[in-house]
């Protein structure tokens, strides 16, 4: 089913996180984690960075190693610029260098888990 409408379910995932990370969030529960915030950054970019490559490699067909180079390096610079736009289009949010670690580091282990399924299985050319 994924194979058939990642493009989809990615292109509405990236809009709603887009939407979320520049609205003004205010009266938010707080969890009793300091940490809490890096863990949903870490948590939302796995997901993002696993989306676009099940996009790259189910729905255009590109092989799995490049489908991964293209999912961490378009979800990293998604989240560079939103952290950007945070800082340069709201008053409420700033760039967070932390931030961007956080979503790096869900990348980067979306891409890692789509390595060891996926990344044995392609022939070197």
């Amino acid at each position: 089913m994924l194979k058939n409408v990642a493009l989809l379910i990615t292109l509405i995932y990236s809009t709603a996180l887009l939407t979320v990370s520049l609205l003004t969030l205010k009266d938010l529960p707080n969890i009793g984690v300091s940490f809490a915030d890096k863990i949903f950054h870490c948590g939302a970019y796995f997901i993002l960075g696993g989306l676009w490559f099940a996009t790259f490699a189910f729905n255009f067909k590109i092989p799995s190693r490049k489908s991964m180079v293209y999912a961490a390096l378009i979800s990293i610079t998604f989240g560079i610029i939103i952290e950007v736009l945070q800082d340069t289009m709201t008053v409420s949010r700033a760039l967070d260098v932390y931030d961007i670690l956080a979503n790096t580091a869900g990348v980067l282990l979306a891409i890692g888990l789509c390595y060891l399924k996926y990344g044995k299985k392609v022939k070197k050319t």
